[in-house]
């Protein structure tokens, strides 16, 4: 009941007579208020920080409280991506396009220490050192695994964040500014982000120039080399 009644809390008086019938509030407050308090998380999970997100569902910490109950099966339907567990390079091309096909307004918590930084498995050749390194992350819960508790302050945390957007300057409502669209990147040899295909040209092209150069210097005959 706190968040509403920040929400409907106003300066201007309001006569005694219709105090209980006419709230007086912004735009943005009731806007705000409305979006924090109607979050739908995408039910997937990758690793043990599943199984305490999972535990958050229930019926003992009880998200229904902050109306994050609706777990939604299609990203078309969630606004809020809970990234729980290890991110691996053969499961990250997924997640971003999981990501892209969720509608505008859209969150990312990311949720323990795999997912922040790769945790205990970030040497590993087939872990993601973040999911931040391809997907914009707006909170981030550490822990290995956080608890119940944490996961619920990182989701207030959120709710604190969507308290000073404004409509105003909402990207997702302005003419012109297209929602933040993420390259899906590709799995080879290794990962391949498909932002960083101009730097990766321009290495491998350095690299192939210095090692023909380098071709040219052994074919010469020892006294042209002294020359």
């Amino acid at each position: 009941m706190t968040a509403a009644n920040d929400a409907l809390t106003s300066e201007i008086p309001v006569p005694e007579g219709v105090k209980d019938n006419i709230f007086i509030t912004s735009l943005d407050k009731i806007y705000n208020w409305s979006r924090r308090n109607s979050l739908w998380p995408m039910g997937f999970g990758l690793a043990c920080c599943a199984i305490e997100m999972i535990c958050t569902a229930a019926s003992r910490y009880d998200l229904a409280r902050f109306g994050m109950e609706v777990f939604r099966a299609s990203p078309r339907q969630a606004d809020l991506m809970i990234v729980s567990g290890t991110v691996t390079k053969k499961m990250i091309p997924i997640i971003v396009r999981l990501y892209n096909q969720m509608p505008e307004p859209r969150y990312v918590l990311s949720m323990g220490a795999c997912a922040n930084g790769g945790g205990p498995f970030k040497e590993g050749y087939n872990v993601l050192d973040g999911v931040d390194k391809l997907v914009p992350v707006d909170v981030y819960v550490p822990g290995c695994p956080p608890t119940p508790q944490a996961l619920i302050n990182g989701l207030i945390t959120l709710q604190e964040k969507i308290d000073q957007q404004s409509i105003v300057t909402a990207p997702w409502y302005r003419k012109n500014t297209p929602g933040e669209f993420v390259p899906v990147p590709v799995l080879g040899p290794d990962l391949v982000d498909l932002r960083q295909i101009d730097l990766i040209r321009d290495a491998v092209g350095e690299q192939s120039t210095e090692i023909a150069q380098g071709t040219e210097v052994e074919d010469l005959t020892p006294e042209v080399q002294d020359a």
